[in-house]
């Protein structure tokens, strides 16, 4: 009597196990039957698209900006607001952001297919109409291949990294 159920378990959780099963295929990143040399080239696109981004927020540069952003951009800044691409180029254009000095460390580069998901810490010299903005930062950013094969960043977030006795 026992097998018997434990066969009908087994049988009605099928669909839900082989579900299971396709999503863990689906969501392991498939840069790991990505060829080793694909893997560095991509890699390597993506350290030069940081230090372009990097380039074009110390400079102001709108022109260099624009090219490395999706028109669907979007940003979450860390002090949780969203920011469109226009907003982030009229705030660069304007100087009601501006960045002193921008040093990264500790990135990771994570491709799934024709997305690239940046994550990396940021020490960072600068202010906003608000005030003064320098501090450490742990930010993610996400690149995705556009039709013509180009890198372009469709997102960004931000979170400023708080010394233990702020909380205090």
């Amino acid at each position: 009597m026992h097998v018997r159920r434990l066969m009908a378990l087994v049988l009605a959780l099928r669909p839900v196990l082989v579900a299971a099963a396709l999503a863990a295929f689906v969501a392991a990143p498939l840069s790991a039957g990505m060829p080793r040399a694909q893997k560095h080239e991509n890699r390597h696109e993506i350290d030069q698209l940081e230090e372009a981004w990097r380039t074009a927020v110390l400079k102001a540069n709108t022109a260099s900006m624009d090219a490395l952003l999706a028109s669907d951009y979007m940003a979450i800044t860390p002090s949780g607001t969203l920011q469109s691409k226009e907003q982030s180029l009229a705030n660069l254009r304007t100087g009601t952001v501006h960045f002193k000095a921008i040093e990264f460390s500790d990135r990771k580069v994570r491709f799934y297919g024709g997305t690239a998901l940046v994550t990396s810490r940021a020490e960072v010299s600068g202010s906003t109409a608000e005030g003064d903005i320098s501090g450490s930062y742990r930010y993610t950013r996400v690149y995705v291949r556009d039709a013509q094969g180009a890198w372009k960043i469709v997102s960004f977030e931000a979170s400023r990294i708080r010394d233990l006795d702020e909380h205090r």
